[in-house]
C-alpha cells in the first residue's frame, strides 16, 4: 500500500510514471481513483469543456489478406468466394455519400493483399483526389511495411510515393500489443513491433501525422500493456507525430482466440491509465464501437476527450459480432448530457464547428 500511495501522489502531482509505477496503478489502484487522476490529466491537456468527434467513413478497399490474424473475423483468403477489391464506382459512391453527410475525411484501410502493388495504392489515392476534396487517413503501418517489402523499397521511399499521390495522414491500426512475443501468438504474419514503430517514426519525420492504437484483452499480460504504452510514449517524445491514442478491447466472437470478453470496468481502467501515462499525446479517444454508447459516455470522465468517428460504415469490428451504432445526433446528446460542448473536428483535432441539439 505504501508503494501505491507514493505512485498515486506522484501521478496527482503530474509526475511522469515509469514502468513499475504504471504497473502498480494498473493492478492496484481503485478504479474511481484512476478515473479522477485521468480526468485531471485530461483537463490539464485539454482545459476547454469540449468533446470532439469526426464525421467520416471507414472504407475497406479489400478484405483479402494473407496475414491470417487470429483475432480477425473480417479477412478472406486470396481465392475465397467472398473476397473483394473495391471498384472505382463503389469507392466513388461511398465517398460521395460521406461528403453528402458532412464528412471531412475517409479512413482507408484493407487487408494485406499479396497481389496489390504500389501502383494500386498510388492509383487509389490519385483517383480519390481527382474527384473529391477530402482528407485521406489511410494505410496502417502493417500495410505500408508489407508494401515496402513487396516492392523492395525502403519505408521512406514507399511513404514518399504515397504522400506524392495524396496520402494525408496514417491511422494507428495494426499495433495490437507492441510486444513481439504477443504478436507471434495473435498475428505472426504481420509487421513486428519495431516495424510498426519504424513506419510511424518515418512517417512523422516526413510530416505525416498519425494516431496510435492498442487492442488488449486477448493473450497479453498487464506488463505487456505497460510496455505498449511506454513504446508509444517514447516515440512521441522523439517525433511528436501522434495526434491521439485509441485503446479498445478485443472482441472474440467469430475469431480464433478463445478469450473472455473484457468488462467495461477493465476497459475504463486501461483507458484511464493510458491518459495518465501518455502525458505527451494530446488526445484520448473513447471506443464506442466496442463499448457501446453508455460506457463511451462514462469514458469522458476517465480521461477521454474525443468520441472518434460517427463511422458511417464499419466492417471489421462488425465481423466479430459487435454492431453498436451511434448517429451524430445521439453522439451530440451523449456529449451534452455529460456536461460538455460537442465539437466536430478534423483529422488533426482542429475544431470545425460546435454542434448542439
Amino acid at each position: 500500500m505504501h508503494d501505491l500511495n507514493r505512485v498515486l501522489d506522484k501521478a496527482a502531482g503530474g509526475g511522469r510514471l515509469d514502468r513499475t509505477e504504471a504497473l502498480i496503478l494498473l493492478q492496484k489502484a481503485d478504479l474511481l481513483t484512476l478515473g479522477e487522476l485521468a480526468n485531471a490529466k485530461r483537463r490539464a491537456l485539454n482545459p476547454e469543456p469540449a468533446v470532439t468527434f469526426v464525421v467520416d467513413r471507414n472504407i475497406n478497399y479489400t478484405n483479402i489478406c494473407m496475414s491470417g490474424c487470429r483475432f480477425c473475423a473480417f479477412f478472406r483468403g486470396v481465392n475465397h468466394s467472398d473476397g473483394y477489391v473495391i471498384s472505382e464506382a463503389d469507392l466513388h459512391q461511398k465517398i460521395q455519400e460521406t461528403i453528402d453527410l458532412g464528412g471531412t475525411q475517409i479512413l482507408l484501410q484493407g487487408g494485406i493483399h499479396p497481389e496489390l502493388g504500389l501502383d494500386y495504392y498510388t492509383g487509389l489515392l490519385e483517383f480519390i483526389h481527382q474527384h473529391f476534396d477530402i482528407h485521406v487517413h489511410g494505410f496502417s503501418p502493417p500495410e505500408i511495411a508489407f508494401l515496402a517489402r513487396k516492392e523492395n523499397l525502403k519505408t521512406e521511399e514507399t511513404l514518399r510515393a504515397l504522400i506524392d499521390a495524396g496520402l494525408n495522414s496514417i491511422p494507428g491500426g495494426g499495433a495490437e500489443i507492441l510486444v513481439d512475443a504477443i504478436r507471434q501468438q495473435v498475428s505472426p504474419n504481420k509487421a513486428t513491433a519495431e516495424e510498426w514503430l519504424e513506419v510511424m517514426r518515418t512517417a512523422h519525420r516526413l510530416g505525416l501525422r498519425s494516431s496510435a492504437t492498442m487492442m488488449f484483452g486477448h493473450v497479453e499480460q498487464p506488463e505487456d500493456i505497460i510496455e505498449h504504452l511506454m513504446r508509444i510514449r517514447a516515440l512521441q517524445d522523439e517525433t511528436g507525430g501522434f495526434t491521439a491514442f485509441i485503446p479498445w478491447t478485443f472482441q472474440p466472437d467469430n475469431t480464433r482466440i478463445p478469450a473472455v470478453k473484457r468488462t467495461a470496468a477493465e476497459y475504463l481502467r486501461v483507458l484511464a491509465l493510458s491518459r495518465i501515462v501518455l502525458d505527451n499525446v494530446g488526445h484520448l479517444q473513447a471506443s464506442w464501437v466496442t463499448q457501446g454508447d453508455k460506457i463511451a459516455q462514462v469514458a469522458l470522465a476517465f480521461g477521454a476527450d474525443d468520441l472518434g468517428s460517427t463511422m458511417i460504415e464499419e466492417n471489421v469490428v462488425a465481423a466479430a459480432g459487435v454492431t453498436f451504432r451511434l448517429p451524430q445526433s445521439e453522439m451530440v446528446r451523449l456529449i451534452q448530457n455529460a456536461g460538455f460542448r460537442a465539437v466536430q473536428r478534423d483529422c488533426f483535432y482542429n475544431h470545425l464547428r460546435e454542434v448542439s441539439l
